[in-house]
């Protein structure tokens, strides 16, 4: 286990319990004691626990993981997902993306889709128009010469690198698309699709009303659960991608709920 996937499980476990106490953690990840001493006293560096006698107790921004923790977490399923949600995608749609580890990896998938390079090398002009407010995928994208990449403005929430704020409403208050594909914390069959922070939240849902169509990209662990802050009705999504480990009957409640799912 790599260091960023110990804090990484250590944050979770923190997330659940709101404690935790150095000789548990080392048992449950198999590890020295030592060694998540070590990994507490970063953490409460960064500022993400707080030390106490024998362990530590969950800091606030550890229950809304920043990116950079996220990324381990169902690392292969996120990039099957990737790969099926891009494939909804056809050349010269224009495309709503927000950010977080899953829909950074529909963005990876659609930056290499052979049909939109080979067509890109082959003749000028973009096939996709992707408008994002997340920083890490306009970066990513920014050199892939068959996208043409629009930012949000707004104000980067370090946990996410997503833009939010009066800015990134004024600029998606303007624009149409055909399709936005949405990352979420949670989404169940009530309460649709929900965020950890509201900002994110707002943004989220004027990118799903301002498209045509809306796909939820999530990992199972997310489905049937729902979080602080609304983002859109299951009315607004038109199909969800998740992965082979979902419970047959909550993506059957989907369905009869009149949401295509899609597992990868």
């Amino acid at each position: 286990m790599s260091r960023y996937e110990r804090w990484n499980s250590l944050l979770e476990l923190l997330a659940e319990n709101g404690r935790l106490d150095v000789e548990e953690a080392a048992q449950a990840l198999d590890v020295s004691a030592a060694t998540i001493r070590r990994d507490l006293d970063e953490l409460a560096r960064q500022q993400m626990v707080t030390r106490t006698r024998g362990g530590a107790v969950a800091h606030n921004v550890s229950y809304d993981l920043p990116l950079r923790y996220k990324t381990a977490r169902h690392a292969g399923a996120k990039q099957r997902i990737g790969a099926a949600a891009a494939a909804l995608i056809a050349p010269g749609e224009v495309v709503g993306l927000n950010g977080g580890t899953t829909t950074t990896e529909v963005a990876r998938a659609l930056a290499v889709r052979p049909e939109l390079v080979e067509r890109a090398e082959g003749a000028p002009g973009r096939l996709l128009t992707i408008v994002t407010n997340a920083l890490n995928i306009a970066n990513e994208l920014t050199v892939r010469p068959q996208v043409k990449i629009v930012v949000t403005g707004g104000v980067a929430r370090p946990q996410s690198y997503e833009l939010i704020g009066p800015l990134a409403n004024a600029v998606l208050d303007e624009l149409t698309l055909d399709v936005t594909v949405l990352g979420v914390d949670a989404v169940d069959v009530v309460h649709g699709a929900t965020a950890h922070h509201e900002g994110e939240a707002s943004v989220n849902r004027l990118l799903a009303e301002r498209a045509r169509r809306v796909v939820v990209v999530a990992d199972s662990s997310k489905l049937g659960r729902r979080v602080f802050a609304r983002i859109c009705g299951l009315d607004r999504i038109a199909t969800l991608v998740t992965d082979a480990e979902v419970d047959e009957e909550l993506a059957a409640a989907f369905t009869e709920a009149g949401v295509q799912v899609i597992t990868a």
